[in-house]
């Protein structure tokens, strides 16, 4: 008799070519953040006629796959993200972006056909596996913005899921490999936005405007030369902007400048601290420039935290699919942020790192040049597949 984990490997090898198609499509379609119908139809249709019971939410922006018996063991889930990046795509591939200025520069078509992947083999061998197995794929939008998970919980996603799993492209390791520690694993992320007020007038004659332009760069001089003198060395924080509007004419003082960026932190004590210390600058430049401050901030999107028995278990299951050397103790939290922690709230879970570079120059994250080695598509399916059916189990 057929070992499961080779009828799953089996069934992968067999969709593997599919899968590429699939990431390619969407590579080729992508819809950005709380724009993802298109992007969620094109999933339901593909899974729904392989025979899986496909529930759509959020408007259509979602979708919760299953298998299809009821069984007493637990219920592991497998989420993928959707949703691109405003982005202009600039490779020269056949897959290349067709929607101006929007890209998949995250992985998360690939994480889409990965999760697909794995789900369809699960429907497959369903008979082959070693007890019915209960099962769940996720696919929600919105996470670049970070409010998709929090949105597929309230829409019940994870009711009755007693572990969750997913698993991000990693550009800085190569196809092959995986990544992942215990513990804290990403960033507590959280946007801010200032709003700075100033008094236009004539760019000759600054004397009698209160220019926003010139607070602005004060304002951000002093968060850059701050932030890291008042907190400490030991407690990693980030702090970034990366939008800035104001004025359209070279010698005119606009009277409204917009900065919006983002802090990182490790948890919510230091992000509170780091808010309160922008907002002291904002008090003081204000003060200096005569142009009024307000400093916002939007909900945060808390720190990945994996739990050691489910990080025990994928880890098991990734040293049988790239084997025990391959598989990386990843040894400091990742600044960056993930969404995946909305589920982390309700369920424990793991979130691994897929390696995806082809040579030691590959494109980074966020890259208007990303792209992924498609081999790396059924070894992730393997991995979820894999661990999903060990968890289950009682491993």
């Amino acid at each position: 008799m057929i070992d499961w984990r080779q009828k799953i490997d089996d069934e992968i090898a067999h969709l593997s070519s599919d899968l590429v198609k699939i990431r390619r499509y969407l590579h080729s379609h992508p819809d950005p953040s709380r724009e993802e119908q298109a992007t969620a139809h094109f999933v339901g249709e593909r899974l729904s006629a392989a025979g899986l019971e496909v529930k759509s939410v959020l408007g259509g922006r979602g979708l919760i796959a299953h298998s299809t018996t009821e069984n007493p063991h637990p219920c592991i889930a497998l989420r993928a993200d959707m949703d691109a990046l405003w982005i202009q795509d600039r490779k020269e591939v056949s897959y290349r972006s067709t929607r101006d200025g929007v890209m998949h520069a995250c992985g998360h078509d690939a994480h889409t056909a990965i999760v697909m992947g794995a789900a369809l083999a699960l429907h497959r061998c369903e008979l082959d596996l070693p007890f019915p197995i209960s099962w769940r794929a996720i696919f929600q939008p919105a996470e670049e913005v970070g409010e998709g998970a929090r949105e597929m919980v309230e829409a019940g996603a994870v009711e009755g899921v007693d572990s969750i799993l997913a698993l991000h492209v990693a550009p800085d390791l190569p196809t092959g490999s995986l990544a992942l520690r215990d513990g804290v694993m990403t960033a507590y992320c959280q946007a801010v936005q200032v709003t700075i007020r100033g008094l236009g007038g004539h760019g000759a004659r600054p004397h009698l405007a209160h220019d926003p332009i010139a607070a602005a760069a004060q304002f951000l001089n002093l968060v850059y030369q701050s932030i890291p003198r008042f907190h400490n060395a030991h407690d990693p924080v980030v702090v970034s902007f990366g939008s800035i509007h104001g004025g359209n004419s070279p010698n005119v003082i606009p009277d409204l400048v917009q900065l919006n960026g983002t802090i990182r932190t490790l948890g919510s004590h230091s992000a509170e601290k780091v808010r309160e210390r922008l907002s002291q600058i904002a008090s003081g430049v204000t003060q200096t420039s005569h142009c009024p401050f307000e400093v916002t901030f939007d909900a945060a999107t808390d720190a990945v935290e994996n739990d050691p028995r489910v990080s025990k278990v994928c880890r098991t299951a990734a040293a049988e699919v790239v084997g025990p050397d391959q598989v990386k103790e990843i040894p400091v939290p990742s600044m960056g942020g993930e969404d995946f922690s909305g589920y982390l709230k309700r369920v424990p879970g793991c979130l691994l790192r897929l390696g995806v570079a082809g040579d030691s120059t590959w494109p980074l994250l966020h890259s208007p040049h990303f792209d992924i080695d498609e081999t790396a598509i059924a070894l992730g399916a393997r991995v979820l597949a894999r661990s999903l059916v060990l968890l289950a189990s009682g491993y």
